[in-house]
């Protein structure tokens, strides 16, 4: 078995498309609708292939209370594997992302956090070299 897909809920599909792409630098891979529903994702353009993202709409009550209930306890929706979090990091202000927290030294990793405007936020993770 392999991961193929994961989801993160937004609360605005067109807003989540252009930060997740132009500001984090993601590729679309599927964006179609059938009636009220629209299946989009994202992927890396190192890994058009790879894991998928699914930009999914909070459009259920179960949805809307764990995405809420994550970003008020300041918990990450989504995680993103870095070479360089302090590059990454100026890279995606520069395009406008908002950071929550600056690369920080944790145990074992880098990390940084931003909102990605659509309800949640992002850590990107870069690990240690032992």
């Amino acid at each position: 078995m392999k991961i193929k897909l994961t989801t993160v809920h937004v609360n605005d599909q067109d807003k989540a498309l252009r930060f997740y792409t132009e500001v984090l630098g993601f590729a679309a891979k599927a964006d179609f609708s059938r009636g009220p529903f629209r299946w989009l994702t994202v992927v890396s353009p190192e890994d058009p292939d790879g894991t998928e993202l699914q930009l999914a709409l909070n459009d259920d009550p179960a949805a809307q209370a764990y995405q809420a209930a994550r970003f008020t306890q300041n918990q990450p929706a989504v995680m993103f594997h870095s070479d360089d979090v302090k590059a990454d990091h100026e890279r995606i202000r520069a395009r406008g992302g908002e950071f929550t927290m600056p690369p920080t030294e944790v145990p074992g990793s880098t990390i940084a956090m931003l909102s990605d405007g659509c309800g949640n936020l992002v850590q990107l993770v870069q690990l240690a070299r032992w």
